[in-house]
């Protein structure tokens, strides 16, 4: 079996030979032989724990923690692998999204384009922007709010208001047919839009399932119909319509 020097290892491994001789002195990790000349010698044994302390590590565990998990009797090393791959996936999942947030800011910024809170509220007076924020916030959460609101500041203007632009066309079209069967094609076309375009302004910020959530949108009509405006007055008729189409539109996603 092979025995690997400090400065080997070291190289292997990528941490300093003085990190590793700082392991060796808290017994976080023995070399397996120390040679009469007094150089450590590290084999197969010591390279998976090592391997183990530079995960717990990368999770943030303090060497001391880590210490008494690995010298636990009942610590299970392929349970451990496990746990570390699934921990990784999760932190590469939220790094991509981060990056993909910073590649959209910086787009927005070098083009002077980024949208400040006010702009996603734009024609709406400041105390009714702020009690609409309160409220969002009340029913589904401050984080997510502010989540959703750091997504939409990834458009620019001119995005944002297309679709702004097509929500409205879409209610009027709506409007239009709401007399007719709800289960048209017409009628689902204009559900299943207005579902792609929510998924793209909330960014998948969504911590629920995305059709539950687009299910929730057409009660929250209901509850609230200023949302579905007819003539530019709220309309009960309109928010029941589209919260009878949307979950129609549901139930045959689900199928």
């Amino acid at each position: 079996m092979d025995n690997y020097s400090v400065k080997k290892l070291s190289g292997l491994a990528g941490v300093s030979v003085r990190t590793l001789h700082l392991y060796d002195k808290m017994g976080l990790l023995k070399p397996s032989v120390r040679t009469a000349a007094g150089y450590r010698l590290y084999g197969e044994n010591e390279l998976l724990r090592l391997q183990q302390i530079l995960f717990y590590r990368e999770l943030d565990f303090p060497l001391k923690d880590i210490q008494t998990i690995l010298d636990d009797p009942a610590f299970d090393l392929v349970q451990a692998l496990e746990a570390h791959k699934k921990a990784l996936l999760a932190r590469k999942e939220r790094i991509n999204t981060l990056v993909g947030t910073i590649e959209k800011t910086l787009v927005t910024l070098k083009n002077n384009t980024m949208l400040r809170v006010e702009d996603l509220y734009e024609g709406i007076p400041r105390e009714k922007m702020e009690a609409y924020r309160t409220e969002a916030m009340t029913k589904w959460g401050k984080q997510a709010v502010l989540e959703v609101e750091d997504s939409l500041r990834s458009f620019s203007k001119e995005e944002m208001e297309a679709m702004k632009t097509e929500l409205n066309e879409l209610t009027n079209r709506l409007a239009a047919l709401m007399n007719g069967d709800l289960t048209s094609r017409e009628v689902q076309e204009c559900i299943a839009r207005r579902y792609q375009i929510i998924l793209r302004l909330t960014g998948g910020k969504i911590e629920m399932g995305k059709l539950e959530y687009f299910r929730k949108l057409g009660e929250l009509y209901v509850a609230d119909n200023r949302y579905t405006p007819v003539n530019g007055l709220p309309s009960m008729e309109l928010a029941l319509f589209i919260k009878d189409a949307t979950d129609h539109y549901i139930k045959t996603q689900e199928v």
